[in-house]
């Protein structure tokens, strides 16, 4: 297999005070801090900032295309944008990048927060009230159960992972 030298590039994960130049085909290997993967940035310090602005950035895209397209916004429509063009953004592989700092929690957060702000007749009502009336959770819970079910998943022999 032929690799295109240009687009190799190294990170070094951790505390590396000694850090190696690394060549491939005489050519310099040039050394990142992040690197975006598959549709998800990495970090060299595995934190989940970079992440959480990503997709926050690119969804509140999305909530702005939104609200300048849609005129009528009745619930049950709102609803279905929201999980079809909104909500897949904010989780598409959370389980590499779960939040855990409070910051980067509230960001996400600000997203559906958002949303239930653009519905007709909920204006004056806290989020919690939003969310009970749209029977929806809050992100954070939805993070939570999907690591709930990946660990039964994994606990009873469901899932691709094998522990010993």
């Amino acid at each position: 297999m032929v690799f295109n030298v240009d687009k190799c590039k190294v990170m070094h994960v951790g505390n590396w005070e000694d850090s190696k130049t690394y060549y491939m085909d005489d050519g310099e290997l040039s050394v990142v801090s992040y690197e975006k993967d598959l549709g998800v940035w990495i970090s060299a310090d595995m934190k989940c900032s970079k992440p959480s602005m990503y997709a926050c950035n690119k969804t509140m895209k999305v909530l702005g295309m939104i609200k300048r397209t849609i005129r009528f916004k009745d619930m049950r429509v709102m609803l279905s944008l929201y999980k079809s063009l909104v909500r897949p953004h904010v989780e598409y592989c959370i389980s590499a990048w779960n939040p855990h700092y409070k910051k980067d929690k509230e960001l996400i957060e600000k997203v559906q927060r958002r949303f239930t702000k653009m519905i007709n007749n909920m204006e004056g009502q806290s989020y919690e009230e939003r969310l009970y009336c749209l029977k929806l959770w809050t992100l954070e819970e939805r993070r939570n159960r999907q690591d709930l079910i990946e660990v039964f998943k994994t606990c009873n022999g469901l899932s691709r992972l094998k522990i010993n």
